[in-house]
């Protein structure tokens, strides 16, 4: 299940597109669909303990981990950039957590989980494992996107993996006001 939380897409997305000339015809690949996104309610998890190095690096994601979150907090001096330093973009890792087992309930979150607020949401996946490199142009896109729609992106910037019909998905969150 990609969206068994209350989540809404709205229509208004984006395509980013590669356009290549072959014989005489222009083929369009898609690469990524930035969409909208609303939250409706948060998505909680469990944060990773610290001892658990190889957990918690977010470009070293496995199918045995599980679904992982990571969140970021972007770089003060680039997050609203249209060409941010790619490799300033992403600041410190604020936490990065595991997906609460279904069988717990979404409603009651303790105090130690952490979240996926409820609210607005720059949004892209691609159903692949993807490089550091990767994660990070993904980024820039949205980025570039949200501010081309004279949105104000927010400061974090959060990850999310998780296997679904025997491949990776890799997923980008950026909220927006």
């Amino acid at each position: 299940m990609i969206f068994h939380y209350s989540i809404l897409l709205l229509p208004y997305c984006a395509e980013i597109c590669r356009r290549f000339y072959f014989c005489r015809f222009f083929i369009t690949n898609v690469i990524m669909e930035i969409q909208t996104l609303i939250l409706l309610s948060p998505i909680y998890c469990a944060e990773t303990e610290c001892s658990q190095s190889t957990k918690n690096d977010p470009f070293n994601y496995r199918e045995e981990d599980g679904e992982k979150f990571y969140c970021f907090s972007l770089d003060e001096n680039e997050y609203s950039n249209f060409e941010p330093d790619r490799q300033k973009l992403l600041g410190s890792l604020v936490f990065s957590a595991d997906a609460l087992p279904e069988a717990e309930p979404q409603a009651k979150p303790q105090a130690e989980h952490k979240a996926l607020p409820a609210g607005n949401y720059l949004f892209a996946q691609k159903r692949e494992l993807l490089s550091r490199d990767e994660i990070i142009d993904m980024a820039v896109e949205i980025q570039a996107e949200g501010l081309w729609r004279r949105l104000k992106p927010g400061k974090t910037l959060y990850l999310r993996y998780f296997f679904e019909d025997s491949r990776t998905v890799t997923q980008l969150y950026r909220p927006y006001t």
